[in-house]
């Protein structure tokens, strides 16, 4: 009877989830022991200096040491050891831990397989270490060369890390406990009486390692605004968050959460975590901090003020924002990054953590999902109704329905008896299938996946040693433990064709829930003390867990096309590193319009702490969207890095043509605008996959001193070339726009030209949202709509120049077979195009070994910008002309009815891949 009062009460639960966020079922920072602890610490209060300078390895390695000796029988405060290491392209690497020598109770967690093995190679040995006394000192400061511009200061007494320009004035970037708020809570051994438990709601934290948290102040100098640290849905300049003026004190939370339909404009912690802060200020100068920890962290922005009493002297000349960074546990491993442009700064840090992996081509489509399609031939009239309404697609999703009682690897086999053969349905027009796959594996004997992790002890452990049993959709279930690389490799098995019943090559993967969810458990996750391979305790892995699921999964997709098939797996918890393994989405949303809103900086955000593939569900995953809702959210959506509609099973059916015949046109008219951008889209990620430089950015990355730019996040950028302002309100149909730059923009619909630097009143009619091409870009489009991306394949090509003020435009076009990887082996073609003095160059810009080819033509060359008056273009060297015509712009199968007319030159016969010249007579 207990067990069935039990069951019940999580099935309310449940239901009561789907419905509304209950905030007092997650902890404020008052309610987390070492948040609260560190935000009451004042400034001053670091008593450590440094000691025992040496140069170790290429590092600069030092102890930390009480100022004033240990004395009596109280706590005694141990010797810390710091070590700071330098890399190309102006990087510092600052580690703090205890010392191993003294014999600890236990090793602090450090985060394995997120930094990239080839950030060692970067490494610049330190060979020396110069000395100078700082203004004020007593002891002289070490100084340690980072590169030409920059060099590391380790401030001995006070203790304080700082990066510094080493010329002119010697300007700070980044310093650390510049405050004197670093704070390092040793592990002890647990004596009589001690009671190291916390307690929260009904569950108790047994803490087996008492308190170990740590806690520091990071200043940017010459900053306007601080950017970073995803996941909150809130804006994408970070407000403070503490000091005069805030009302509301609660840090921004970094902790990995289960949150359904969470609040806009919150610093709640949502479903991952990316400790990852960038600053930006009206020099246009840009610089970054990243603390490698998977613990929960709290970060506060501090208001300006909130020192004024504290009697310490910081440059007065350069203006700052103070943060201050809580972690519960793990060590001290940060990153500091120079810039000192916007591009820089992300560019160090995806050499610390790796780039986007490069997406096959249909996964930059558009995505149809919803929980859920609800048997094989609810899925034949998706697919169909889709084709009936001239509407690309190239996935078609199934939620946790689909499996035979929720357990993952299997398929219900009344209501999906043939897999292989609806996939294969669906391959016949090029579109693909994703299924869900989640970490909590369904506790039933009879169940083969249990069976195996049971026997082989490859589950998470309760903290009595035991496997760990906590409730999620299956009712009781375990959780792989993914910390172990062995049990990864096993879990990547999973999805060999053998191993993955009903699974074919045009089958990928969606990992949700793995934060990881658990229902019944603390703030509806794992408890703290649960433990993982090694004796490591959950709580400082916790926000990597998602991280490894998603890496095992990924890399179980490679496996299962012998290393020939890119991977897609969706996840929806993220850390430093995501970007490797996949795209990710921003979770639970509504169907409101704010919801639509904060989806820019929140996409923004994760593109710009290096996870660029990223979207939010189309129309809200939960509610009910109007129409006009839908419509907007779909023309916003077209431009997102990732393009998926879902919703939740309790809403109305949405699929596009259900609105009704107008609704639909402009929604397929959303979806075709993806679909002719596709090469400009494929070109972008290829450049995040090399850079790091994400596909969609904020305005001042673009435009890094213009600070009408800094806190603008309802307009984004696409690439260097695409400016987009969202709809964000009903009934609304003028936008307010700011066009940056002193160049013009051209409208894309229309071609009308506008002088950039300028806030603009336009028109928002409900055919499309605000979208402008930049001045001196070209973009290359495919204008033929076809079911799906790869029915495009060998489509022609449309190239649209944009001339500026000193009538040039230049542009890139990357190809390659779309799905391989033997993109990486020099199967590519990478074309620049520019365009000056009234002739149209394509060079090559691959490597001479590249050997992709391609027949695909160039079919149509529009100019916009250029005065009318030339009949004829001469391609070379073909040594033909070509005709040229003045009239509307044409986008796709789109005419504008208004504007201005613009130059195209209409099938100049040139291949995509050749070196030619278009000249204009």
């Amino acid at each position: 009877m207990r067990s069935l009062l039990f069951v019940l009460s999580l099935i309310c639960f449940c239901s009561q989830s789907a419905l509304s966020w209950k905030k007092e079922e997650f902890r404020s920072c008052d309610q987390t022991p070492f948040c609260k602890r560190a935000r009451s610490r004042t400034p001053g209060a670091c008593s450590l200096i440094v000691g025992d300078v040496s140069i170790t390895d290429g590092d600069l390695v030092a102890k930390l040491l009480p100022k004033t000796p240990n004395q009596g029988d109280g706590d005694q405060i141990k010797p810390l050891i710091l070590s700071l290491s330098v890399y190309t392209d102006g990087i510092v690497r600052l580690r703090i831990d205890e010392d191993h020598s003294l014999n600890p109770p236990k090793k602090r967690f450090r985060v394995p397989d997120v930094v990239v093995s080839e950030f060692d190679e970067k490494k610049i040995w330190v060979q020396k270490v110069a000395t100078e006394t700082i203004s004020g000192d007593t002891s002289p400061s070490s100084v340690v060369y980072v590169s030409d511009g920059y060099e590391a200061v380790v401030r001995h007494d006070p203790f304080e890390v700082y990066v510094r320009e080493k010329s002119g004035d010697r300007r700070r970037v980044v310093s650390l406990n510049s405050h004197g708020l670093f704070d390092f809570e040793q592990l002890g051994k647990k004596s009589d009486g001690d009671n190291w438990e916390e307690k929260f709601r009904t569950h108790t934290d047994s803490r087996p390692s008492g308190p170990q948290s740590i806690s520091f102040d990071v200043s940017f100098y010459d900053s306007s605004f601080v950017y970073g640290i995803p996941e909150h849905a809130t804006s994408f300049a970070l407000k403070p968050t503490k000091g005069p003026g805030v009302e509301e004190s609660e840090p921004y939370r970094l902790f990995n959460l289960d949150v359904f339909e969470y609040e806009h404009e919150s610093p709640f912690g949502l479903y991952g975590s990316i400790p990852f802060m960038v600053s930006h200020g009206k020099s246009g100068k840009t610089s970054g901090f990243f603390w490698l920890n998977a613990a929960e962290m709290q970060i506060d922005v501090l208001a300006s003020g909130w020192d004024a009493e504290s009697g310490i002297s910081l440059p007065s000349s350069q203006s700052r924002i103070d943060t201050l960074w809580m972690s519960e546990a793990g060590i001290v491993d940060t990153f500091f990054f120079v810039g000192p442009g916007p591009k820089d700064v992300v560019k160090q840090y995806a050499s610390v953590t790796g780039t986007s992996a490069m997406p096959q081509l249909f996964a930059t489509g558009y995505h149809q999902c919803r929980w859920n399609y609800k048997d094989e031939e609810d899925v034949a009239q998706v697919d169909s109704k889709f084709d009936e309404h001239d509407i690309p697609y190239d996935v078609l999703w199934l939620d946790i329905e689909h499996t035979d009682g929720k357990r993952y690897f299997t398929w219900d086999n009344v209501l999906f008896p043939h897999p292989e053969e609806m996939q294969k349905k669906l391959a016949a027009k090029g579109r693909k299938m994703v299924t869900i796959v989640d970490p909590h594996i369904k506790r039933d004997d009879s169940y083969f996946l249990h069976k195996e992790a049971t026997q082989k002890g490859y589950y998470v452990k309760d903290s009595s040693g035991k496997d760990f049993d906590g409730w999620c959709w299956p009712g009781s279930s375990s959780y792989i433990d993914m910390l172990s690389p062995e049990i990864r490799e096993w879990w990547g098995g999973r999805f060999s064709y053998k191993k993955y019943v009903g699974s074919t090559p045009s089958l990928y993967i969606w990992n949700d829930m793995n934060e990881p969810s658990v229902f019944n458990g603390p703030e509806v996750t794992m408890p703290r003390d649960a433990l993982h391979v090694g004796g490591v305790e959950h709580r400082e892995v916790h926000n990597a867990y998602g991280y490894y699921f998603h890496m095992a999964t990924s890399d179980g997709l490679v496996m299962r096309g012998e290393g020939k098939d890119r991977p897609f797996v969706l996840s929806r918890a993220i850390f430093p590193g995501t970007q490797r393994y996949g795209a990710v989405w921003t979770g639970d949303n509504t169907a409101e319009w704010e919801h639509l809103r904060v989806s820019i900086p929140m996409v923004l955000t994760l593109g710009l702490t290096g996870v660029t593939f990223s979207g939010a569900d189309i129309g809200g995953f939960f509610g009910n969207p109007e129409p006009e809702l839908l419509v907007r959210w779909y023309q916003v959506g077209a431009y997102y890095p990732f393009f998926r509609g879902h919703a939740h099973h309790d809403t109305k059916r949405r699929e596009p043509w259900l609105f009704g015949e107008r609704n639909t046109e402009l929604m397929r008219d959303a979806i075709h605008t993806r679909y002719m951008l596709l090469p400009y889209f494929y070109t972008l990620f290829r450049e995040a996959n090399v850079t790091g430089v994400p596909v969609v950015r904020p305005l001042w990355m673009e435009f890094p001193q213009d600070e009408a730019t800094f806190g603008n996040d309802e307009a984004f950028m696409v690439g260097s070339g695409l400016l987009v302002q969202g709809v964000y309100t009903k009934g609304t149909t003028h936008a307010s726009v700011y066009l940056p730059g002193k160049e013009s923009w051209y409208d894309l619909r229309n071609g009308k030209t506008y002088v950039g630097g300028k806030t603009y009143k336009m028109d928002a009619p409900e055919e499309s949202i605000p979208a402008f091409q930049k001045a001196g870009t070209i973009i290359p489009r495919k204008d033929r709509f076809r079911r799906s991306s790869s029915q495009m394949d060998n489509d022609p090509y449309t190239l649209v120049i944009a001339l500026n003020s000193f009538q040039e435009a230049d542009g890139e076009l990357y190809i390659d077979d779309g799905k391989s990887f033997e993109f990486t082996r020099g199967s590519y073609i990478h074309r620049r195009f520019i365009f000056s003095n009234g002739i149209l160059t394509s060079t090559n810009l691959a490597p001479p070994q590249a050997r992709l080819s391609s027949q695909c033509l160039i079919d149509r060359i529009i100019i916009l910008g250029h005065a009318s008056g030339p009949k004829t273009a001469l391609v070379e060297p073909l040594n033909q002309k070509a005709e040229i015509e003045m009239g509307p712009l044409r986008m796709g199968g789109l005419v504008a009815s208004s504007g201005t007319k613009v130059l195209t030159i209409r099938k100049p016969g040139v291949q995509v891949d050749q070196d030619w010249t278009v000249k204009i007579l």
